[in-house]
């Protein structure tokens, strides 16, 4: 066991179970998980405390971009704590987010160069929801106010940006801001009817979106906010064209355009945004977090267009103030560590390995398709999902989705494979430094896994394989 560890397993999921209420927890088990204890990692891989070595498929949660045990950023972060760990800043301000905040700039499209440092990606969002809704009010349009958003997205957990997810079993139990969201169809081309070819169906999902803003009334409308792939959705891709086309009609009725890249920046796709490199556009707001300190401490960024700020600040402003911010924005031990990070992958060309290596990584996970249960796979950069369907038609009961994933998982890890699977879509998103030889192994894995899964099933009676498919075979 990891020499660092001074409890054993046992005692720290009895506490972890006593005392630790987990992001999004089933509280039907709460006091009763049975979690797997991370306690070291490096490159790619986790160490668990009993010393099991793990693939992180899903590269913790979207964000280990440079991998683990890194002690350039180690150094980087102590060295911070020691020259000043701490600013306020609403009075004062301090040299690494100064030029963190000029670096982000030289990286993003267009004009978008004034940078708002939040805590992660949903402050992210909120930043961004807020700052659309002062900009209007600052122009003296206290109405336009709705903000369009889509089935499937998902931007955040803090009020504003929860109550713009889409992801409806997100909601159950929560309550969310009434009045201001409206939410189209997801533009997942994987489910769209019968018949229709991709053109058809990107060219309606964006006349949804041109009758949603006549519908509510140009003037109501403030925004429109979209992840470039949904990310937590399944790693739903738009079809090609679909994010232009949906900026064009934004320009025609003055609604203004968040971009949130929380999961797609900082090389995620190969690039530093992915916004105009990869699906040719210029926002007038991005979101991002994760991928910006590759996950060695929390930091997220609102970043607004030079268009925006000058029309609501100087001669503008009406001395309005953006009463906005948080106790740790700007964090310099953290903005240490972006610094570090971008420096990193920068010096080892991570972006242009990404690049590289991608048709190899879709090659192998696409060939994932001949397993009888996988319905649809979707990647691109280094995030994909397989996407597991039991029932004719492409459907099935939401029990044994959740069954299906859950059985997938355990096989997985048992054979050395960390996934995330979001009912009966396994994502993965891997460190970016990951190499041909692991993306065969990590592939290899999840072959297994899926298929031990689906043996699980027809064991117990609860799938049947299609008849004109012969179980040995798999």
């Amino acid at each position: 066991m990891n020499s660092k560890i001074k409890h054993t397993t046992k005692d720290i999921i009895e506490k972890d179970n006593k005392h630790f209420l987990h992001p999004w927890e089933g509280l039907g088990y709460f006091g009763n998980n049975e979690r797997t204890v991370a306690a070291g990692g490096e490159g790619i891989y986790l160490t668990d405390s009993d010393g099991n070595s793990y693939i992180d498929g899903a590269g913790g949660m979207w964000c280990t971009q440079i991998g683990y045990g890194r002690q350039e950023m180690a150094d980087a972060i102590s060295e911070q704590v020691m020259k000043t760990a701490y600013f306020s800043p609403f009075n004062l301000t301090c040299d690494v987010p100064t030029l963190l905040a000029e670096k982000i700039a030289q990286m993003t499209p267009g004009d978008l160069n004034t940078v708002f440092f939040t805590t992660g990606g949903s402050t992210a969002v909120d930043t961004a929801l807020r700052y659309v809704s002062f900009y209007n009010n600052a122009k003296g349009r206290p109405n336009k106010k709705k903000v369009i958003s889509r089935q499937d997205a998902y931007h955040g957990s803090t009020f504003l940006a929860a109550s713009a997810s889409g992801k409806t079993r997100d909601k159950s139990y929560q309550d969310v801001a009434s009045g201001i969201f409206s939410f189209i169809g997801s533009p997942n081309p994987f489910r769209r009817p019968k018949g229709m070819s991709i053109e058809e169906f990107r060219d309606a999902k964006v006349k949804e979106l041109e009758d949603r803003i006549l519908e509510l009334g140009p003037e109501n409308v403030a925004a429109f906010i979209a992840e470039p792939i949904l990310a937590s959705g399944g790693v739903i891709i738009p079809p090609k064209g679909y994010h232009k086309m949906c900026l064009e009609v934004c320009r025609k009725h003055d609604v203004l355009y968040i971009s949130d890249e929380v999961v797609t920046a900082f090389g995620r796709l190969g690039y530093w945004f992915a916004s105009e490199e990869v699906f040719e556009i210029v926002p007038d707001i991005i979101t991002s977090a994760k991928g910006i300190t590759s996950g060695y401490l929390p930091l997220g960024a609102c970043i607004i267009s030079d268009k925006l700020m000058a029309e609501v600040s100087g001669k503008e402003s009406n001395d309005a103030i953006f009463s906005n911010g948080f106790t740790f924005s700007g964090h310099p031990v953290a903005c240490a560590a972006a610094l570090k990070s971008i420096e990193i992958i920068e010096k080892e060309k991570i972006l242009e390995h990404v690049r590289e290596i991608e048709p190899y990584w879709a090659k192998k996970v696409s060939e994932l398709a001949d397993i009888p249960i996988v319905g649809d796979i979707r990647t691109q950069g280094l995030m994909a999902c397989v996407e597991c369907l039991l029932g004719p038609e492409n459907e099935s009961s939401l029990e044994l989705d959740y069954e299906m994933g859950s059985r997938i998982d355990k096989h997985c890890q048992e054979m050395g494979l960390i996934v995330r699977p979001f009912i009966n879509m396994n994502v993965m998103s891997p460190a970016l430094t990951i190499t041909k030889d692991q993306i065969d192994d990590m592939f290899t894995i999840l072959r297994k896994g899926i298929e031990n899964a689906m043996h699980d099933l027809i064991r117990d009676g609860l799938w049947e394989m299609p008849a004109e498919l012969a179980v040995s075979d798999f």
